[in-house]
């Protein structure tokens, strides 16, 4: 893996117009994405995971989103500046995405085949012969029993695991050098999720491939990740190696979120612990840590000035006035 960043994002903020004003959902966020490595962005739903992968990718439609960054660069490219036409050219070829939602990603109207053909068209220039050759290659390594008869089908046809394995393939068409999965495991069972990873890792082996893995499942991060950014109402809170944050967390979101993985030794409680309150609702953040309402070890400061995101260490990252294990 290297230490060199193949994507950069600095100060990157999502919002949406409303009636009356805006709404901000995704909070100035920071983080790189080095050449072979997998950086897992974690957090609950509707701390703004996907919302980033989308913006990063220019896939919002401009209004009623807004979003700025003081630059997100890929391979030294500036995103934000470039246009559309050579934006699509990067999107499905450099840039790739597993969607979380196959049953929405997926034309309904055409054959499963067709699909990945398309990609491998547009960007490789494949002819339509090769094309579908390359399509039963990657339906058959990503799992799919029977690739010819998946390739004639639609994906209504389809189980929910299987719509998700086929859009794992046409990311993976273009062997991308940035690859974004939103939760791509989400549909399947351990066993195949289990091939999944491997799938994943096998492609970084073989290409170099920077994998941005959105989930909000640690035991996936811990399997999958080497550095994971933990989100929280649409701001990274902590950053780190997979096996320093695991073993110390800093943040007290951080710590509570290890602390509600269900473990074979709390089978007898009568509860599993948990993290006590909501996530607020994007517009309606406090002046300070948007954590501090749920948080046992909140001080006055917590509720009156937002901590910034700093350095703890070697490659560690909080933002928190008074961090676990700092």
């Amino acid at each position: 893996m290297s230490t060199d960043a193949v994507l950069r994002v600095r100060n990157l903020s999502v919002g949406f117009r409303i009636p009356g004003g805006s709404m901000q959902a995704v909070d100035a966020i920071s983080f790189d994405l080095r050449h072979g490595e997998t950086l897992g962005l974690v957090g609950e739903s509707g701390s703004g995971k996907t919302l980033t992968s989308l913006a990063l990718l220019r896939l919002l439609e401009s209004p009623p989103a807004e979003f700025s960054a003081d630059h997100v660069t890929f391979e030294g490219r500036d995103l934000q500046s470039l246009p559309e036409a050579e934006m699509a050219d990067l999107r499905g070829a450099r840039l790739s995405m597993i969607f979380q939602e196959p049953m929405t990603s997926l034309n309904p109207l055409m054959s499963i085949g067709r699909q990945i053909d398309e990609p491998l068209v547009r960007h490789l220039g494949l002819n339509h012969r090769a094309a579908r050759h390359r399509t039963l290659e990657l339906l058959a390594r990503v799992g799919i029993p029977r690739p010819e008869a998946a390739a004639q089908s639609y994906p209504h046809q389809l189980s929910g695991g299987m719509r998700q394995r086929v859009m794992i393939a046409i990311a993976l068409a273009c062997r991308p050098a940035v690859l974004i999965a939103d939760e791509p495991t989400t549909a399947l069972d351990v066993t195949i999720q289990a091939q999944i990873l491997e799938l994943l890792r096998e492609l970084q082996d073989e290409l170099g491939t920077a994998i941005l893995l959105i989930t909000h499942d640690l035991a996936v991060i811990a399997e999958a990740a080497h550095r994971v950014a933990v989100m929280y109402a649409g701001r990274i809170v902590e950053t780190g190696p997979v096996a320093q944050l695991f073993r110390a967390p800093l943040h007290p979101y951080t710590e509570g979120l290890l602390r509600s993985i269900p473990r074979i030794a709390r089978i007898r409680e009568a509860e599993l612990p948990e993290i006590p309150g909501v996530v607020p609702a994007p517009g309606t953040l406090p002046p300070g840590c948007a954590f501090a309402a749920r948080c046992a070890f909140a001080a006055p400061k917590c509720i009156a000035e937002r901590p910034t995101l700093a350095p703890t260490g070697t490659d560690r990252e909080v933002a928190c006035w008074n961090p676990r294990n700092g």
